[in-house]
């Protein structure tokens, strides 16, 4: 058996040396979690959300997804699961915790406009 301080231990300690190779790779780990930060921080668009922009001619420039990523995140601050995000004329179903867009509908006076199963409504401005 190996000797720890002099106390015998049932593996094999490692080396000095591979210890100071392994303190090298933070720098690379926070890399990584910076961009898996960053991930978990985007907004994702469901395939359900992805149809029905396409379908209805929902078209975001950056400037409007950045509005709606904010209200994202002031929804996320108060506690909402499922928000409604009002944009423009336009409305989003928002899964809060997963930061994902559910679905997507313009809001006009001929439709119903009827939205269940939200518990917030974030206007982005």
């Amino acid at each position: 058996m190996a000797q720890i301080n002099g106390i015998q231990v049932p593996f094999v300690p490692i080396e000095h040396k591979k210890v100071q190779e392994q303190t090298k790779k933070p720098a690379q780990q926070s890399s990584f979690e910076s961009v898996f930060q960053r991930e978990l921080e985007r907004l994702k668009f469901s395939k359900h959300a992805t149809q029905r922009l396409s379908t209805r001619d929902i078209s975001l420039d950056e400037a409007q997804l950045n509005k709606l990523h904010e209200a994202v995140k002031k929804a996320e601050e108060k506690g909402a699961r499922d928000s409604l995000v009002m944009l423009n004329n336009t409305a989003f179903i928002v899964n809060i915790p997963n930061r994902t867009v559910v679905t997507a509908m313009p809001v006009t006076p001929e439709e119903e406009n009827v939205f269940t199963n939200i518990d917030s409504v974030v206007f982005a401005h």
